[in-house]
């Protein structure tokens, strides 16, 4: 196991583009470190790097106690999973796991003791005589993991291993992937563009945008506490919502937005150091979706919003309310790098003057299409960005 260390790298590639711009990280000896960003963010990159993979412009990368600039991949002790298993197709299961240990001239009751350990583990003792070809996609990606597990390095570096897989497959192999390092402890960092996957398998999560740190850590302070409007546009599922909005000082503080009024608590104001001086002022507003609730089912003390629902999508566990508010949608270049990786800013325009947004109710929620309905809101966490710089007003970070 090994700490990883990233000082000030950059990765330029011809043509003056930056792959990674000044990044700063550090990985602790056994952790699970999730990259996470939208397509061409430089998370690839960075793992690449720390693989040696890449060779970076500047800055220095340490795995453990060495500086491993100049060495080779075979040199710096790390094993790597991608994204397409990378098996050798005449082997079988037995030699794909072994293959890498007898490289290295590694005694045979050594290779066979390992060998099998990690077979077990993973459940592959009945595939060992298989060949790729013979086993399932879910089957391939373990024995990719093993031949990984095998070289016991001190480190594992992960390309979206589970892209591949389909749906219900990727979230039982997320909890294999969780097992497997609470058992093995081995230092763990993992790409991916899946952000649901980041959250549920990061003990710390760095988010990138266009090469550089937005934010690193843990999955529920990336949730309560974004750092600015991309990471909170980002992190999210369904996304924040966003409006402009005045703060005013009516009997008790308040957020005025689209013929709508949300009353701040107190204790919240007082956890936003900085938020005073917006008073009289416009700010982005950022609600969660999960801070939404049918108001027959949610406390009385919430603020109601009423609204004219467009789309429920029923989930079974919850439902997804589409309506929209009377403004503008929010026009800043985070929140729509932000959710051009999944494809939204595609969706078909509203009229004029309107915003979609989303809010997630109780699975019993009598709530229905067309309908009038009237929204609760859990004001306690509601998030406050400056409109210029983009940033959360009143974050430790800034």
């Amino acid at each position: 196991m090994a700490q990883i260390v990233l000082d000030q790298v950059d990765k330029v590639y011809p043509g003056g583009v930056k792959g990674i711009d000044g990044l700063n990280l550090e990985i602790g000896d056994g952790e699970f470190m999730v990259l996470v960003g939208p397509s061409g963010c430089g998370k690839s990159t960075a793992l690449r790097s720390i693989a040696g993979l890449e060779e970076i412009t500047s800055g220095t990368i340490t795995i453990g106690s060495r500086v491993v600039n100049d060495l080779p991949p075979k040199d710096r002790d790390i094993a790597m999973v991608f994204q397409n298993y990378a098996l050798y197709p005449h082997m079988t299961v037995a030699q794909n796991l072994a293959f890498g240990l007898q490289q290295r001239k590694t005694p045979k009751d050594e290779i066979k003791r390992r060998v099998g350990e990690v077979a077990t583990m993973l459940g592959l003792e009945d595939y060992l005589a298989r060949k790729p070809a013979a086993l399932s996609g879910g089957q391939r990606q373990r024995v990719a993991m093993g031949r990984a597990i095998v070289r016991e390095p001190q480190a594992f570096l992960m390309d979206e291993p589970l892209s591949n897989l389909d749906a219900k497959l990727r979230v039982s192999m997320r909890a294999s992937l969780s097992q497997l390092h609470a058992r093995l402890g081995v230092t763990t960092v993992y790409v991916t563009h899946d952000q649901v996957e980041a959250m549920t398998l990061g003990q710390r999560v760095c988010v990138l945008r266009e090469g550089r740190l937005q934010q690193a850590d843990t999955p529920q302070t990336l949730y309560n506490a974004p750092v600015n409007l991309f990471v909170a546009g980002f992190i999210g599922s369904p996304a924040m919502n966003f409006a402009t909005a005045e703060l005013v000082r009516d009997d008790r503080p308040t957020a005025v937005f689209a013929g709508h009024r949300l009353t701040i608590p107190d204790a919240l104001l007082a956890s936003r150091p900085g938020l005073d001086a917006y008073f009289g002022k416009e700010v982005i507003l950022g609600i969660r979706p999960s801070d939404f609730e049918d108001s027959t089912l949610a406390e009385p003390a919430w603020p109601r919003m009423p609204v004219e629902v467009s789309v429920t999508e029923e989930l079974g566990s919850e439902i997804h309310v589409i309506f929209a508010i009377d403004a503008p949608q929010v026009q800043h270049a985070s929140i729509t790098q932000a959710r051009a990786d999944d494809g939204e800013d595609e969706a078909i325009p509203l009229a004029a003057n309107k915003t979609q947004w989303t809010a997630r109710v109780a699975a019993r929620s009598p709530i229905k299409p067309g309908s009038s309905a009237q929204l609760a809101v859990d004001t306690s966490n509601l998030q406050f960005f400056d409109p210029a710089s983009g940033l959360a007003i009143g974050h430790p970070a800034n």
